[in-house]
């Protein structure tokens, strides 16, 4: 039976990158607007928290240590000893109205993560990589929102979101060159909701979040809805699986107001647990640079 647990009462702004680490069985996630990391462990116990200096988009642990960010204001290192952000480099400098959002390592270790317009009207933004070597290249242009970047289990297909058209697209990835190729719509989702954030299964499923549509949807990998779970709150921003076994989805939500108007759930905001779906997730990438 499948049960939904709040986990953490964090009452996140924007809550948004459930990040779980095999190598030290906890999970991570952030709040955007709130520019801050937050971690706990299985159980939603021994919660952390680190201050960053800019609003967050994604982060991703590194095989050397610390962290890599996707700041409004480009790519980062992170030192959770010291709280230090350290710049990396920032590919969209000529942009001001835009900033980075959500990001995922591939299966060589690079660092992929997209922009989205302040205002989510214009299509200005990019889709970015950050190679192990600390040089960029960017995917794709032409993006309002960037969201849900994730790979099927073999890597060779890179799936990924522009929220505000409500559009989850399909690239063939060259793991070799980090080349994103062969774009198409794979999913235009339906009302209500729109795509926030993903994670792939070991079966190949794409699990998604939709934002403002109180709900979580499994498509199968021609783009077939499997399942769809409904939520107690309607500002989902992002799943992933995790746990001892990698058979728990964390679901983060967002707090914040929308014209003005906060949300009506009390939740809204906090950690979710989802057991009992009888699948599993895969291992997340570090960045290997």
């Amino acid at each position: 039976m499948v049960s939904i647990d709040l986990l953490v009462p964090a009452r996140n702004e924007l809550g948004e990158g459930p990040l779980w680490d095999v190598a030290e069985q906890r999970l991570y996630w952030i709040d955007s607007l709130g520019k801050s990391i937050w971690s706990c462990n299985e159980a939603g116990h021994d919660v952390r928290w680190w201050p960053v200096p800019e609003h967050i988009g994604s982060m991703a642990l590194r095989e050397r240590g610390g962290a890599v960010l996707a700041l409004r204001n480009g790519f980062h290192f992170f030192d959770f000893a010291t709280a230090k952000a350290t710049p990396i480099a920032d590919p969209e400098a000529d942009r001001p109205n835009t900033r980075f959002n959500d990001g995922k390592v591939d299966r060589r270790g690079r660092f992929i993560a997209g922009t989205m317009d302040y205002e989510e009207k214009r299509d200005n933004c990019g889709l970015h990589s950050l190679g192990t070597d600390g040089r960029t290249q960017q995917l794709d242009h032409g993006i309002i929102c960037s969201n849900g970047p994730c790979w099927s289990p073999d890597g060779k297909t890179l799936y990924f979101a522009d929220t505000w058209k409500k559009t989850i697209y399909a690239y063939d990835y060259n793991l070799a060159t980090g080349a994103a190729t062969n774009k198409r719509p794979w999913v235009v989702t339906k009302d209500p909701g729109a795509p926030d954030g993903s994670t792939v299964d070991a079966e190949g499923f794409i699990w998604n979040a939709q934002v403002y549509g109180n709900r979580i949807v499994r498509y199968a990998p021609d783009g077939r809805i499997d399942r769809e779970i409904e939520f107690p709150v309607r500002s989902l921003t992002s799943v992933m699986f995790g746990g001892r076994n990698l058979d728990t989805l964390y679901v983060t939500s967002m707090a914040r107001a929308i014209n003005g108007v906060p949300p009506k759930e009390a939740e809204a905001g906090h950690l979710f647990a989802v057991k009992g779906l009888g699948v599993r997730g895969l291992p997340e990438p570090r960045f290997a640079g």
